[in-house]
C-alpha cells in the first residue's frame, strides 16, 4: 500500500437543492492506494452523496476533490464521464446490468467508454471469461441473458464489469445487503480476491458493521461527515 493518498477530499462542502435542503461537509477524507475501506453508516448519513463526490457525479461547492492525483474541479462534464470510466469500477446496489444483453455484454460495456481500460485489457473476451471463472462463473453462463440470472450471479457479473480493464478504484455501494450471510461471505471473498489480484483499491459503503473485520480501515460516517437538513 502506498503513502500517497489516492482519494482525497479536503474542506468540502456540497448542499442539494429542493423543498428540502440537504447539505454535506467533509473536511478531510482520504484513502491510499491499494486500500481496502469499509465506511459504515445508517440510511441519510451521506454516503451515496460522499460517494457521488468520489465519482465526480456531483461537484462540490468549495473544496477540494482529488481522484488519482486529479482535481475533479479542473474537467469539464464529458472529461469527468471520462475520467471516471478510466479509473473507477462501480458496483451499484441494484447491479444496473443490461437485462437483456448477455453477461459478456455487461461484462465489456464499460470498454466502450474508458479508452485506458480498453488499453490494458488487450484480449477482453477471454479476459472477461477469466474474470468470471475467478467470481466462480460458469463459463457457459457468458452467453445469457441478465435477466435469467439469480441475484447472486447478478452480483458477481457486476463485479466482474466493474474490474475489466483493471480500474485502480473500485467503489462498491452496499453491494451484499440483498445476500444471505453465507452468500454475503462467498461473494466477499471472491471480490476481495478480485482487489488483491489487481491491486486495485476498494472503497465499500455499508450498514453492516460485522464486515468490518475483512477491511484495512473501517470509516464511521459521523466521523468524517456532517450533515444538515433544514426546509427551504
Amino acid at each position: 500500500m502506498s503513502d500517497a493518498p489516492i482519494i482525497e477530499l479536503r474542506n468540502v462542502q456540497f448542499r442539494w437543492s429542493g423543498q428540502s435542503s440537504f447539505a454535506i461537509a467533509v473536511p478531510d477524507f482520504t484513502v491510499h492506494k491499494g486500500e481496502t475501506v469499509l465506511l459504515l453508516g445508517s440510511s441519510g448519513s451521506g454516503k451515496s452523496t460522499l460517494l457521488s463526490l468520489i465519482c465526480g457525479t456531483i461537484l462540490a461547492n468549495t473544496g477540494h476533490v482529488s481522484v488519482d492525483g486529479t482535481d475533479l474541479k479542473t474537467l469539464s462534464g464529458w472529461s469527468r464521464d471520462r475520467f471516471r470510466a478510466d479509473h473507477i469500477g462501480i458496483v451499484f446496489q441494484q447491479f444496473n446490468l443490461l437485462p437483456f444483453g448477455t453477461v459478456l455484454d455487461n461484462i465489456l460495456l464499460p470498454l466502450q467508454f474508458a479508452p485506458k481500460r480498453r488499453h490494458r485489457c488487450t484480449a477482453p473476451k477471454q479476459t472477461a471469461m477469466d474474470l468470471c471463472k475467478s467470481l466462480a462463473l460458469p463459463q457457459e453462463i457468458a452467453l445469457s441473458k441478465a435477466s435469467n440470472l439469480s441475484v447472486g450471479q447478478q452480483q458477481r457479473v457486476a463485479v466482474a464489469r466493474a474490474l475489466i480493464g483493471e480500474p485502480p478504484i473500485l467503489i462498491a455501494d452496499e453491494p451484499t445487503s440483498s445476500l444471505d450471510e453465507t452468500a454475503q461471505s462467498s461473494f466477499l471473498n471472491l471480490m476481495f480476491d478480485q482487489v488483491a489480484s489487481l491491486g486495485s483499491t476498494l472503497v465499500m459503503v455499508s450498514h453492516d458493521p460485522r464486515l468490518g473485520q475483512r477491511f484495512d480501515r473501517v470509516v464511521q460516517m459521523d466521523d468524517i461527515v456532517t450533515i444538515e437538513r433544514h426546509a427551504t
